[in-house]
């Protein structure tokens, strides 16, 4: 009966998945990556928050989104890194003077030769260049082309095409009109709402209609052993602000 494979720093892989759930980066320099999706590293590696530090040239260059400033770090150093996010399939995925635009939460880490931006949809970023990048998904993911129209929480994101609009059935506007959604619940299914796509590229879906679990980056899990500062008294409360779309961009995938 054959044992667990054992690592280490010259049997990882360079750049590839060490299993479908962990991905090992090969760092010369920097990458982007965002906070709490880094498990173990070999060597020399310091980590520099966006905003901070000595790598403004290089935030300036490759970083263009505000928004998700406080989720990300760079990494900077020589040595193996390994990226996972609680069991989901990881990837990577290479651009060639691309533009991918990618769900916020799905994106782990790309190299700075890709420069990241808002993108107009909420809740989504774009990469733009070339270069390499690791996303998660909820289970394996299914490339299609347009024209499609996919159920928003399948969707991770989209390249080289158009953004979406949004589709509604038919049976579940007559419900909005009449005051009650068609199944009681606001029309959330993939069935009667969903993002709709034309013109040329490809679409990623992840294989469930299940999001990941959006939880705060870098933050320590509440009660956990051994973990400094993981309790509920020290995870700060964020007030919602008049106007905040949160209850509904959760509600439509977004």
């Amino acid at each position: 009966m054959s044992g667990p494979v054992i690592h280490d720093v010259t049997t990882l892989p360079a750049n590839d998945n060490v299993n479908a759930y962990a991905f090992s980066v090969d760092l010369k320099g920097q990458w982007f990556l965002q906070k709490g999706k880094m498990i173990a590293y070999y060597g020399r590696i310091s980590f520099h928050g966006i905003g901070h530090g000595p790598l403004d040239r290089l935030i300036a260059g490759s970083f263009h989104s505000p928004l998700h400033a406080a989720d990300w770090v760079v990494a900077e150093g020589q040595g193996k890194m390994l990226l996972a996010d609680r069991s989901f399939d990881v990837n990577s995925y290479d651009l060639e003077d691309g533009n991918l635009t990618v769900r916020s939460g799905n994106l782990l880490a790309f190299e700075p030769s890709l420069s990241l931006k808002q993108s107009i949809i909420p809740g989504f970023l774009t990469l733009i260049g070339t270069g390499k990048f690791v996303a998660a998904s909820n289970g394996p993911v299914v490339f299609v082309e347009p024209p499609i129209r996919v159920d928003p929480q399948a969707l991770v994101g989209w390249a080289d095409c158009p953004s979406p609009c949004h589709h509604y059935d038919h049976q579940y506007l007559r419900g909005s009109w009449a005051g009650a959604p068609a199944d009681g619940a606001g029309g959330a299914s993939g069935e009667e709402h969903q993002f709709e796509f034309v013109g040329a590229g490809t679409v990623l879906l992840q294989s469930t209609e299940r999001l990941m679990e959006e939880i705060p980056t870098g933050d320590a899990p509440p009660e956990q052993a051994g973990v400094p500062h993981a309790s509920p008294g020290n995870q700060p409360m964020t007030p919602r602000l008049p106007g905040q779309l949160g209850d509904l961009q959760r509600r439509f995938g977004l």
